[in-house]
């Protein structure tokens, strides 16, 4: 597991669970260094990830956002798969749902709760 210091890491590729193409998914949407991490929202990151290529990602895309946005706020280095209960217990949390399992929710039945992604 990578555990660079924070204060002077300079290339996200650098950070606990970055990769090229994760690191790339964070520059497409304005994230060019790692202390750019810092109090951001990884779901608002996400989704503004889905929007920008209009499709939706694969929700550990969520989870190592997490993790990134954790490290580079003092946390410990983890993997990605250490969010993610805490990202459904959030995510159901935040859009009030009943069951995140429930086969009749979708993105667009959400409404004004959930990120717009647009086709």
């Amino acid at each position: 597991m990578k555990n660079p210091n924070r204060k002077t890491v300079t290339k996200l590729e650098e950070l606990p669970n970055l990769g090229k193409t994760m690191a790339s998914y964070l520059q497409s949407i304005g994230i060019e260094y790692p202390q750019s991490l810092i109090g951001k929202d990884p779901f608002e990151l996400y989704k503004k990830l889905c929007n920008k290529n209009s499709k939706i990602f694969d929700p550990c895309v969520i989870d190592t956002f997490m993790s990134v946005v954790d490290f580079m706020e003092g946390g410990e280095p983890k993997v990605w798969w250490a969010f993610t209960s805490e990202r459904k217990i959030k995510f159901q949390k935040k859009y009030q749902l009943r069951s995140i399992k429930n086969p009749q929710l979708t993105v667009s039945s959400l409404s004004e709760k959930a990120p717009k992604i647009n086709p």
